[in-house]
C-alpha cells in the first residue's frame, strides 16, 4: 500500500516530485500518515491515528502543536537555513533602505513625475533623502544561526564592524562565520556598541517582548533595528515612544500588523523574507527528504519535539523505532524483551530531547509484530514502528 501524504497548503512541484511510487498525495487529512504544510494553523485540528510525521516548509513552527504531537509519536520536522538566503538578501536590502531614504526618494519622483523640470528640481530635494553609508558602521547580530551567520557574513564583506552574540551558537555556524566577526557574551553589549541592531532568534517566552525600554535605554541614539524573526519579540508600546524620541532612528520589520505600519520611521514588508522562489524551493525539497529518510529509514534529523537520531540506512535483517518518554529503565526494559525473545540487536542508537526520546533498534531478524506489541506495552512507550 502507498503512503498518504496531505499537504495543508500549496507545496512547491519540485519537493513533490521527489515522492516516488510508494506515495500518494491525498486531500483526506484523515488518512494521512505525513503532512506537509506552510503557514496553516494546525492547533485545533483532529490528528489522526495514521499521522505519523509533520514537515513544516520553513523555519518558524508556532502554527503546529508540538507538544500534542509529541504525546502521540508523531514527528514534528521544519527546515532550517533553506530560506536563510532569501532573507538574507532581504536584511542586507532593507539595511540599506533605513540608512539611505530610498523609498522616500523614489516617491518624490513619482509626485513630481508631471514636473518637466524635474532634473533641476531633484538636484535640491535630493539632501532630504541623501542618509549615510553602511561601511565602517556597526552592526549587531542576535542570534547566530543559518540566517544570523549569512547576514553577517555579507554585512562583513560590505565593509561593516560585525559584532554577534548566541550563547547557543553551533560548532557547524561557527565555522561557517567569517573570522572577523566579533563575539561578545551579551546583547547589553551589542546594544551599547552597535548604530545597526538586527535579530534572529525563536518566539520563546524568554524572547518574547526582549526589546522594551529597558534595552532601548540601553541603545545607541539613532539605533536602527531590524526584525525578521517575529514581531512579537518587541513590545511595540515602547518601541513607539522610543521612535518618537528618536532613541531609535528607525524600526524595520517584515511582519505588518495596525500598530507598526503607523508608527513614525518606519520600514514594513509584507513578510517578504522567504517569499522567495528559490526559498520555497528549497524548503520543499528539504521537508520532502527528511520526511523519507523518516518513513523509510526511521531516521530523524531536524525535528523540532523528538531528538536527532540517525541510523543510516539499515543493513540488518530488521529496524523497529520506539517513540518514549524520556524517563529511566524505558531503554533497559525494552532491550530485555529483544533478549527474552531471543533476537540480538546488532545496532542501537538511543537520543533524549526534554521529556522524549528515541531508540533505534537493528536487530539480526526479521521484525515481528508480537515483538512489537510487546514493545509497545512498557510504560512510557509512545509509538513503535517496524521500519524492516
Amino acid at each position: 500500500m502507498s503512503i498518504k501524504i496531505n499537504c495543508l497548503n500549496p507545496i512547491a512541484a519540485c519537493g513533490l516530485d521527489m515522492l516516488d511510487d510508494k506515495y500518494e498525495l491525498t486531500e483526506n487529512v484523515s488518512e494521512a500518515e505525513a503532512i506537509l504544510v506552510r503557514s496553516a494553523v494546525m492547533h485545533e485540528m483532529d490528528l489522526p491515528d495514521t499521522l505519523l510525521a509533520v514537515a513544516r516548509a520553513g523555519a518558524g513552527v508556532n502554527n503546529i502543536p508540538l507538544d500534542k504531537c509529541a504525546d502521540e509519536g508523531i514527528v514534528v520536522f521544519n527546515t532550517p537555513g533553506a530560506n536563510a538566503n532569501g532573507v538574507k538578501e532581504l536584511v542586507i536590502a532593507c539595511m540599506l533602505l533605513a540608512a539611505r531614504d530610498i523609498t522616500g526618494g523614489i516617491q518624490w519622483c513619482k509626485e513630481n513625475k508631471e514636473n518637466a523640470d524635474i532634473a533641476k528640481a531633484a538636484e535640491k530635494a535630493k539632501k532630504a533623502f541623501a542618509g549615510t553609508e553602511i561601511k565602517g558602521k556597526k552592526l549587531g547580530i542576535i542570534g547566530l544561526g543559518a540566517i544570523g551567520v549569512q547576514v553577517a557574513n555579507a554585512a562583513n564583506r560590505l565593509g561593516m564592524d560585525v559584532y554577534g552574540c548566541d550563547p547557543y551558537l553551533s560548532v557547524e555556524h561557527a565555522l561557517n562565520m567569517s573570522r572577523d566577526v566579533t563575539m561578545v557574551k551579551s546583547n547589553d553589549e551589542l546594544f551599547e556598541l552597535c548604530d545597526y541592531l538586527t535579530v534572529h532568534v525563536p518566539l520563546l517566552d524568554s524572547t518574547k517582548g526582549m526589546f522594551n525600554k529597558e534595552a532601548f535605554d540601553k541603545m545607541k541614539d539613532g539605533v536602527v533595528l531590524l526584525n525578521f524573526s517575529r514581531d512579537t519579540l518587541v513590545k511595540e508600546e515602547d518601541l513607539k515612544e522610543a521612535l518618537e524620541s528618536g532613541k531609535v532612528g528607525k524600526y524595520v520589520v517584515d511582519f505588518p500588523n495596525s500598530n507598526t505600519v503607523n508608527f513614525p520611521n518606519t520600514i514594513v514588508t509584507p513578510h517578504l523574507g522567504a517569499s522567495t522562489q528559490e526559498s520555497e524551493d528549497n524548503c520543499a525539497k528539504m521537508a520532502v527528504h527528511q520526511v523519507r529518510d523518516f518513513i523509510e529509514n526511521g531516521n530523524i534529523k531536524n525535528s523540532v519535539n523528538y531528538p536527532n537520531c540517525d541510523a543510516g540506512v539499515c543493513t540488518t535483517q530488521g529496524r523497529i523505532t520506539v517513540a518514549h518518554k524520556n524517563i529511566p529503565n524505558v531503554l533497559s526494559q525494552l532491550t530485555a524483551l529483544f533478549s527474552k525473545d531471543g533476537v540480538n540487536i546488532e545496532n542501537l542508537v538511543n537520543k533524549s530531547r526534554g521529556n522524549y526520546a528515541y531508540t533505534i533498534f537493528d536487530i539480526c531478524s526479521d521484525s515481528s509484530e508480537a515483538v512489537a506489541k510487546e514493545l509497545a506495552a512498557v510504560e512510557g512507550v509512545i509509538r513503535v514502528r517496524i521500519i524492516k
